[in-house]
């Protein structure tokens, strides 16, 4: 999995980009067929946006969004969205195919 961090209007540290991957890994390795991760971190006004954007095979391709005033919380909460709409996808994948 190719997970890239670009931040606009912030400064991507060491502990932020360890934070993200160490998410990333624990959280969506349940689903194998991810080929790529693209974490955009963002700071509006007093507001720190964390999106994330997943390809995976077949087409895939889910975004989440989350802006909080404290950055961790704010890929913390995108990382947890993308992965609840990972998982609806596989379990509609997997309901049709009997």
């Amino acid at each position: 999995m190719q997970v890239s961090i670009t931040g606009r209007h912030v400064n991507v540290t060491d502990n932020i980009k360890a934070h993200v991957e160490e998410k990333l890994e624990r959280c969506l390795s349940v689903f194998p067929r991810i080929e790529s991760v693209h974490v955009i971190l963002d700071k509006v006004k007093l507001e720190s946006v964390s999106e994330i954007v997943i390809q995976a095979a077949s087409h895939i391709r889910v975004s989440s969004t989350e802006a909080s005033e404290n950055l961790y919380d704010a890929i913390d909460r995108s990382i947890e969205h993308a992965e609840r709409q990972m998982r609806k996808l596989r379990d509609k994948i997997q309901e049709h195919h009997k």
